[in-house]
């Protein structure tokens, strides 16, 4: 089932696009191998982890609670940068001394290498001010003494008044580099399977879907590696969880991304919530979850675009259906010897 869908997936990629695959512990070894075959081992971006389970489990006969899932990131070409990473935590940097060269923190000088290893990062560090010898760390010194001495030189090194204290060095924020951190290999914790159940259960004032991906979680996937005019792909829309994170990371950012979600009209149980509210099949909740989210985004965001002149949100959206296809249902009976020979 899924090899064609990759497949497929893999053709309609840009040559700088990404792919997520929200995937459980049963299949994540295949999926990984049928990824590896499809996009190339060295496209693996990341395997990400994010807890789906709030409280323990503990229907597992083997007493071990599964309440983490993953979702897998493959690109179609290697050599780029995919993720456009977090924003840096600059409140360490202070300026207590009014240095001209600006705010900055103090960081660590101690080494990580043996004196075997690197006999050149082992030496007496001494203040030539006062002449206190600070010795020398058991790994060393992260900088050789020609680097010290060019740090000591521009008033770069942070003497400690107590003789068995480290010297620090000074870090400065201006010579940070433009790049921004890498994002981070797990998710932020809060965003459970229970909090995309709320969040549909405030659209619809009942639960009508199981197991939905929480908006937020979507949304941080497609912040990090979109463009403001990009398109993005659902293959398996469910309760369109993908339309709704589009919609509000516009609204929030400005930009104009639009979505495509694909989704088989799977009936819905007549037991369930949903069949009993109207709903027939899964598709009838996601269309009509997209009109209900995109109303309430664009009635937070009109006050927003009154007060700050932005422009006005689109949140409307088109719906098709498969038509039916001119290729031919593919036949799985086996086709025996005798039906290959040439007619004579």
């Amino acid at each position: 089932m899924m090899y064609p869908r990759l497949r497929l997936a893999a053709n309609l990629l840009r040559d700088d696009g990404v792919i997520f695959i929200s995937i459980d512990d049963v299949e994540i070894d295949s999926l990984k191998k049928l990824c590896n075959e499809i996009f190339g081992e060295e496209n693996f971006v990341a395997q990400f982890i994010w807890q789906s389970r709030q409280n323990k489990d503990n229907r597992n006969i083997t007493g071990v609670s599964i309440d983490h899932e993953y979702v897998v990131c493959y690109t179609k070409q290697f050599g780029h940068r995919v993720f456009r990473g977090t924003d840096r935590k600059t409140e360490q940097y202070k300026n207590p001394d009014n240095d001209p060269r600006g705010p900055w923190t103090s960081a660590n000088m101690v080494g990580l290498a043996t004196a075997d290893a690197r006999p050149n990062l082992h030496y007496d560090l001494i203040n030539p001010a006062d002449g206190r010898n600070y010795g020398c760390p058991e790994k060393g010194w992260r900088y050789d003494r020609n680097t010290m001495n060019r740090l000591i030189q521009e008033g770069r090194i942070i003497w400690p008044d107590n003789p068995e204290g480290r010297p620090r060095k000074k870090s400065f924020l201006n010579e940070l580099s433009d790049n921004l951190p890498g994002f981070s290999s797990i998710f932020n914790t809060g965003i459970y399977t229970n909090t995309a159940t709320k969040e549909i259960g405030g659209l619809f004032n009942r639960y009508l879907f199981d197991f939905p991906k929480p908006v937020e979680i979507i949304k941080q996937l497609i912040s990090q590696v979109s463009n403001t005019d990009d398109i993005i792909l659902d293959f398996f829309s469910g309760s369109a969880t993908t339309a709704h994170a589009v919609m509000q990371l516009n609204a929030e950012d400005g930009g104009n991304r639009r979505f495509i979600l694909v989704q088989l009209p799977e009936l819905c149980d007549e037991k369930s919530e949903a069949y009993k509210a109207g709903y027939t099949n899964i598709c009838e909740i996601g269309k009509e979850r997209i009109r209900r989210a995109g109303k309430k985004i664009l009635e937070e965001h009109t006050q927003v675009t009154m007060e700050e002149d932005k422009q006005p949100l689109d949140v409307g959206f088109r719906v098709f259906k498969l038509d039916t296809s001119n290729l031919k249902t593919w036949d799985a009976t086996p086709i025996e010897d005798e039906q290959l020979r040439p007619a004579v």
